[in-house]
């Protein structure tokens, strides 16, 4: 099972997950008595957000930074918090970046306070990947759409995180099919496969030589029931 390091930052295409994947992380360390800090750094995205989790952070005891426009109608990229200050603090930081280039570009504002954690190998960099979206379908197009995250942010990746999926019409099929992009991606980028995840209501297919890593699927359309593990 993927073990995270001090400080995590979550990347990735607009709409792979990588909140959904942030929040469930945070959830199953504090789940562990672990101290987390989140921080939501998407600037450019004002909807389906860590922020959104607020409250149900804080009744896990996991403690969230978000810029102070997060969550209104005047939401600017505004950041009053010290990223600095808050990787130097106790327990694990988990970094949920905006999608895209645009996302990293602030980002990389903290590139020389960040490199210092990965130079020590307190830091990972995840790739959150859904083969089922725009622009990420294939090995390759994913691998160019990853390295201009790493040149925006001016930070290296460190792991690739296969959380492919279609929100709740997601299968065990579906994922299985999503293996040999994921593998392709993993040998020309030379990223390690962290960790395959599972939407909770999906039977996991089997993964040999992989971690698989359940989730709850948390980030839902206004319409749809909060999942039990925010309550």
């Amino acid at each position: 099972m993927y073990q995270p390091k001090k400080i995590i930052v979550v990347t990735g295409h607009f709409g792979s997950g990588k909140t959904n994947f942030s929040t469930a992380l945070a959830l199953s360390l504090a789940a562990e008595g672990r101290a987390v800090t989140v921080v939501d750094f998407d600037l450019v995205n004002p909807y389906f957000r860590t922020a959104d989790f607020k409250e149900a952070f804080a009744a896990h005891g996991i403690t969230l930074r978000a810029p102070d426009y997060a969550n209104t109608n005047v939401d600017i990229p505004s950041v009053q918090f010290d990223l600095g200050g808050l990787a130097a603090g106790e327990g694990h930081l988990i970094i949920d970046v905006g999608g895209d280039e645009d996302g990293a570009v602030a980002l990389g504002r903290y590139a020389h306070v960040l490199n210092s954690y990965a130079e020590t190998g307190e830091l990972d960099m995840l790739a959150v990947v859904s083969f089922r979206r725009y622009l990420t379908r294939t090995a390759e197009e994913t691998a160019a759409y990853l390295q201009g995250i790493e040149r925006a942010s001016r930070m290296k990746l460190t792991h690739i995180v296969n959380n492919t999926n279609l929100g709740m019409e997601t299968t065990a099929e579906m994922i299985a099919e999503s293996m040999p992009q994921c593998e392709a991606l993993s040998a020309m980028t030379g990223l390690p496969v962290a960790c395959v995840t599972v939407p909770d209501f999906v039977e996991p297919p089997a993964l040999p030589g992989y971690d698989v890593m359940r989730v709850p699927v948390v980030v839902r359309l206004p319409w749809m029931p909060q999942s039990e593990a925010l309550k």
